[in-house]
């Protein structure tokens, strides 16, 4: 039995206004960019006042978090099904730059310009290290006498 399987209807209708909340909000962030993010114009596309939205999120930065560790976590889950196939390092870059062109605006989020005023909680950096752990791994795992592959005798070039 799954987690919405013991949900009440008041926790699935939240949970379900909360996930079409987010939704505008990546919206308004891949036209506008994050610093842009505005609840009162999340609210007015949903049809609701401003303040109903407050009772989802408890401000933009609470928003902001939630997609921040949304972004994470769907990068994370990414990567570590790729290194959990063995692949090298140059496999999990790959992967990182194809999640990347398919969600520039989550990219640009964890990894763009900072959002002006937000300070991010220190649990996010959690979910990050997930990413690092499983390219550590890869790295560890590559022999030190095998031949340099072509992505890393690019780095190893950019090194210099």
């Amino acid at each position: 039995m799954g987690k919405s399987d013991t949900a009440t209807p008041r926790q699935r209708y939240r949970a379900q206004v909360r996930t079409e909340i987010k939704e505008h909000a990546w919206k308004q962030i891949a036209e506008a960019g994050a610093s842009a993010l505005s609840l009162n114009a999340i609210a007015k596309q949903m049809g609701v006042s401003g303040p109903a939205l407050y009772r989802y999120f408890a401000g933009r930065d609470e928003l902001i978090t939630e997609l921040i560790r949304d972004a994470y976590r769907s990068l994370a889950d990414a990567v570590h099904a790729v290194a959990a196939t063995g692949a090298d390092p140059a496999g999990i870059a790959h992967v990182l730059r194809e999640w990347a062109r398919t969600d520039p605006q989550r990219y640009f989020l964890i990894y763009g310009t900072p959002v002006p005023g937000y300070h991010a909680p220190e649990e996010i950096t959690g979910i990050s290290q997930e990413i690092m752990a499983d390219l550590l791994t890869a790295c560890a795992a590559l022999e030190p006498d095998a031949p340099a592959t072509p992505f890393a005798a690019r780095l190893a070039d950019h090194r210099d």
